[in-house]
């Protein structure tokens, strides 16, 4: 069921060192791209080839799975071509796994009961029952690996996850959770279903039912192994630390996917771990923390022997969690209209920093891109309340801002060569978890498991104790 079960330190390294060769093109703010010049540091080559094609042309450049010729008849500059195949080699792969499906077959009569099984999706987004009923079936498949007597769930909010896996499956799951109304919400919902369940299913069934347990806690990097069992046996009210249990977390934010991975080697009654990360720009890296124990990247040894190599900004993170599969089906349909809202905010950029220096790279209001609208509409609804809001029209008109917003699809090549290099960067960080729990013990695997164009950070991390 695995995509990666190993992690050749040759590829890791040579997806580094792509990174450092294209450093200028990752690590570009858009909003600069007037007043930098971005286009002109793009190899020539690059420039007269990509200012004339047509831009539904560039959703093959995101294509990695299908490296094969152009169907455009204009010959690709072989530099580019040559990049992509390279991302398409080193990148941990991103097309849902095919035996992802037979794990979700796993039988379970409430949740395929007829008057029962809308409770569990009742108030769940799309997206959200999508990644719920592919991490059940893998949880589930954990434990019958590696049996259990419970699972602690981290950041489980409303406890969607946990319903499915104590009533689905009856399996035992403690939430954890900072927002006691989150909890006190869950308790409520997990309630009215057992109230549901009692109509419609016989009496013996019950005795399946596992109601999941809500505890509000705030991880922090500075918990200690103690501390977290101890809150573990204080609630089960367990007198002796003779029991087993997984690890497991849905779309941890930041550093608290790191925190998950370190209290999991460091326990020795934690038989396993599965999450799916999100929000990589959130990590801490170590430009920002000198203590390697609070370090959300890079985690393996082999990453801090090599501090130079293993350097990634913020941008870089940043844009390894764009929604690559969605803009390449938009670019492909043509539906780029948009974009113009890119060239829109980097035009405003620089008569922000012509009036106002200190307010550069400040935040400005969301301004959704209807058709028609100028770029005045645009820059006094993104600067309400702000001091360059009272400039006059015509400051806003001179033949500088009228050429550049003229040049918009260079904006939108641009911004899709950038978003090239989200897989490569993302496998970065997704190789030196891998590494990290190894280096640990760990037998490990990463599933792509999740449609990415439902749930852009698709993949789950699985990790089992060796001994």
């Amino acid at each position: 069921m695995d995509n990666v079960t190993k992690c050749p330190l040759d590829k890791l390294y040579n997806c580094l060192q792509i990174v450092r060769h294209y450093d200028w093109l990752i690590n570009s703010y858009m909003l600069d791209f007037y007043i930098e010049n971005h286009w002109e540091k793009l190899p020539k080559s690059w420039q007269l080839h990509l200012e004339n094609i047509r831009p539904e042309e560039l959703s093959s450049l995101l294509n990695l799975q299908n490296c094969g010729e152009q169907k455009d008849c204009n010959v690709w500059p072989l530099s580019l071509l040559a990049l992509r195949r390279l991302l398409a080699e080193l990148c941990v792969p991103r097309k849902q796994h095919g035996n992802i499906s037979e794990l979700i077959e796993l039988h379970s009569p409430i949740l395929s009961h007829i008057k029962l099984k809308n409770i569990f999706n009742k108030g769940v987004k799309p997206k959200k029952r999508h990644e719920i009923k592919i991490m059940s079936s893998i949880c589930k498949y954990s434990c019958q690996q590696s049996p259990v007597d419970f699972i602690v769930d981290f950041g489980a909010g409303l406890g969607h996850l946990a319903r499915v896996l104590g009533y689905g499956y009856g399996t035992q799951v403690f939430c954890f959770e900072m927002q006691s109304d989150l909890n006190a919400q869950a308790h409520t919902m997990n309630t009215k279903l057992e109230v549901m369940a009692k109509k419609h299913l016989p009496p013996n069934m019950h005795t399946f039912f596992r109601q999941p347990k809500h505890l509000t806690l705030c991880m922090t990097p500075d918990v200690e192994p103690h501390q977290f069992l101890n809150v573990i046996t204080e609630s089960l009210q367990i007198t002796d630390n003779n029991f087993k249990f997984g690890i497991i977390g849905l779309h941890p934010c930041g550093n608290l996917a790191v925190m998950l991975m370190r209290m999991f080697i460091k326990i020795p009654q934690a038989r396993f771990l599965n999450f799916a990360s999100c929000c990589y720009m959130k990590l801490t890296t170590a430009n920002k923390q000198s203590n390697i124990e609070f370090q959300g990247y890079p985690l393996s040894q082999y990453l801090l022997k090599k501090p130079k190599l293993s350097f990634l900004s913020y941008e870089a993170l940043e844009i390894s969690c764009h929604a690559m599969e969605m803009y390449c089906d938009r670019l492909s349909k043509g539906d780029y209209e948009y974009l113009k809202v890119h060239s829109f905010r980097a035009a405003a950029e620089r008569i922000i920093i012509k009036h106002r220096p200190n307010l550069k790279h400040c935040g400005l209001r969301s301004v959704k891109h209807v058709p028609g609208m100028s770029f005045e509409e645009y820059f006094y609804k993104a600067t309400q309340g702000m001091e360059v809001s009272n400039l006059q029209k015509s400051e806003l008109q001179s033949l500088t801002t009228k050429k550049e917003l003229l040049q918009w699809r260079r904006i939108v090549i641009f911004y899709t060569l950038r978003l090239m290099f989200a897989p490569l960067i993302e496998s970065i960080v997704l190789y030196d978890r891998f590494l990290f729990l190894r280096e640990n013990g760990c037998q490990v695997n990463i599933n792509a498991a999740f449609d990415p164009r439902l749930s852009p950070r698709n993949h789950i991390t699985c990790a089992f104790k060796l001994s």
